[in-house]
């Protein structure tokens, strides 16, 4: 697999650890992000081509980062992959219409994120 560019988007700093872990072995590049203001500003400047995103985070949550960066021209391409506790139907569901291109469940296994890392890249 080529080395890319793969934003992580977390407020847990064991959360980042464990994704960036995960991405680091698959050879790619990592830029990470603690809230989804946080999120668009490096998504804009950093232009990944993946983004791995949670849906609690202070100020901005994933699901409003995810439909600005839908908005915007320069990251409207980038698929976003949700990355959450949340796991109810309706919450798989708003995501996908938020703009999501993908769902993980915390806990999850390496393979989720490297399974969606090859659907996407």
């Amino acid at each position: 697999m080529p080395v890319r560019k793969v934003l992580v988007v977390d407020d847990s700093p064991t959360d980042l650890a464990n994704i960036k872990s995960i991405l680091g072995e698959a050879g790619c590049t990592i830029v990470t992000a603690t809230n989804g203001k946080e999120a668009i500003e490096k998504a804009k400047a950093e232009k990944p081509d993946l983004i791995f995103m949670d849906i609690i985070m202070p100020d901005m949550d994933g699901y409003a980062a995810c439909r600005s960066l839908g908005n915007e021209a320069e990251t409207k391409s980038i698929p976003v992959i949700f990355v959450t506790s949340k796991s109810q139907k309706a919450d798989r569901l708003w995501a996908q219409m938020q703009g999501g291109k993908g769902f993980i469940t915390k806990p999850y296994a390496a393979d989720a994120i490297t399974d969606q890392l090859k659907a996407f890249l």
